[in-house]
């Protein structure tokens, strides 16, 4: 089918349904926590390889039928801490009750500011930390349940709103210095005689790289492993670790994989964040030979004019795993401070500053390449909305497979290849019951404490 007949049948649904009168009735929240296999998720910070996420559950409620639809948001931890942006969550959540979701998404952008600037939880941050996570885990949920009234996957509701109705989402406060909502408005309409060139990609699908290939516990004979399956899996770009305290160990397991891909595949070489500048200008001067395509996270994520340093240096450095609002992405774009963008829901406060921030990375002609701490499964919608509707080139999204078999419709990659997901909602419903997913251990819990309306 093609994109066109996809959209005239979504549509035929939405005319068909009536989407007033989903109200929302409750919030819960969910802790839930995986521990990998060896060695998975291993980086120069974390050493055992736990995933976590605090889960915003929004229980709706609709006058039309008995449907009950739930809106699932993830924010991504590393286990540790869930409480607290639980905690968070149900503070803040208490100003959707009673809300319907039509009426709060068509300003949603109001209601996201409001949130984040609660009067007193924005002493914790501000818009950074717990606090924000719980912002992002809420926000998320917000756009799930929307899609899922509206009988869509995310990345076709959100490329077929207005253009006001997008701005609408959107907080431009803090950054209107550099993207103002007129400066949006302009950005997306002067996009849109250029979408018909760029829907291929829903059908072809979004070219994946493999994170999974390369964690910094796994030995020498698991890369030789690793790569081949990478190959087999048709990946073309793959993501290795470094940050060793050892570092001829990373000179020498770059090069290994250099040696095991071939020179057309892209490695990209991830340091979170354990190098000082002069370090990391050292470190690429050994390691420039083997061609990397980006250095992420060199040093301590909050020095934007350390990064801009590395940027002087001909570094090309990638950021965004642990940059956690718009206004600091604003800044490392103003300073020339990085190449690429990593913007995660999951860190930041969600959908709706995910699309401020790209709307930014678009102006200042940076590629967008997320982090994904949903483990893609939110991003893959979002991909397609920055490069259909903003124009921001093709390049590459994440892919880290351990925790797949937890959600209810896992993200899928062919041919290294993202599959374009149509379920309704924004694909980050974890599955009710997860004590089979592994036999490394597992952690879930619901909390018992429902916000709920009479």
């Amino acid at each position: 089918f093609s994109y066109l007949f996809i959209c005239l049948l979504s549509l035929h649904y939405y005319a068909a349904m009536d989407t007033d009168g989903v109200k929302i009735i409750g919030i819960a929240t969910r802790d839930v926590r995986f521990k990998n296999g060896e060695g998975d998720g291993t980086d120069a910070v974390h050493s055992e390889g736990t995933y976590g996420y605090s889960v915003c559950i929004i229980n709706s409620s609709s006058d039309c039928d008995d449907s009950n639809l739930q809106g699932s948001g993830l924010a991504f931890t590393l286990g540790c801490g869930n409480e607290s942006v639980n905690d968070a969550i149900k503070i803040l959540g208490t100003m959707l009750i009673g809300r319907e979701v039509e009426d709060l998404m068509a300003d949603f952008g109001t209601v996201w500011h409001d949130m984040s600037e609660h009067p007193t939880l924005r002493w914790l941050g501000p818009h950074k930390g717990h606090v924000h996570l719980a912002l992002a885990a809420i926000t998320n949920a917000c756009f799930d349940l929307w899609a899922k009234v509206r009988k869509q996957p995310l990345w076709e509701l959100l490329l077929s709103l207005s253009t006001e109705s997008l701005l609408n989402l959107c907080d431009f406060s803090f950054v209107d210095d550099v993207m103002s909502r007129e400066d949006a408005k302009e950005l997306i309409e002067g996009e849109k005689g250029y979408r018909k060139d760029r829907e291929h990609v829903i059908s072809e699908g979004y070219p994946g790289y493999d994170t999974s290939f390369g964690w910094l516990q796994y030995s020498d004979k698991q890369l030789e492993e690793k790569a081949q399956a990478a190959m087999d899996h048709g990946f073309h770009a793959v993501k290795l670790k470094v940050g060793s305290k050892d570092t001829t160990r990373d000179v020498r397991r770059a090069k290994l994989v250099r040696s095991l891909l071939g020179p057309d595949v892209h490695i990209m070489l991830d340091v979170n964040q354990q190098w000082s500048i002069a370090k990391a200008i050292k470190m690429w001067g050994e390691l420039e030979e083997m061609n990397p395509f980006w250095l992420e996270e060199p040093t301590q994520p909050d020095d934007v004019l350390g990064h801009k340093t590395l940027m002087d240096n001909d570094i090309p450095v990638a950021v965004g795993e642990a940059i956690p609002n718009r206004v600091v992405f604003k800044n490392f774009m103003q300073a020339g401070a990085c190449r690429f963008i990593q913007v995660d829901p999951t860190r930041t406060g969600g959908v709706s500053e995910c699309i401020v921030v790209a709307l930014m990375a678009r102006k200042y002609n940076l590629p967008i390449a997320p982090h994904v701490g949903d483990m893609g499964q939110i991003s893959q919608h979002l991909i397609l909305f920055y490069h259909i509707a903003l124009g921001c080139p093709k390049l590459f999204l994440e892919y880290i497979p351990h925790l797949a078999k937890c959600f209810l419709h896992p993200a899928s990659v062919q041919h290294g290849v993202y599959v374009t997901s149509y379920a309704h909602g924004a694909s980050s419903d974890i599955v009710s019951t997860i004590g089979d997913y592994s036999t490394h251990g597992i952690f879930d819990t619901v909390s018992n404490t429902h916000i709920q309306t009479t």
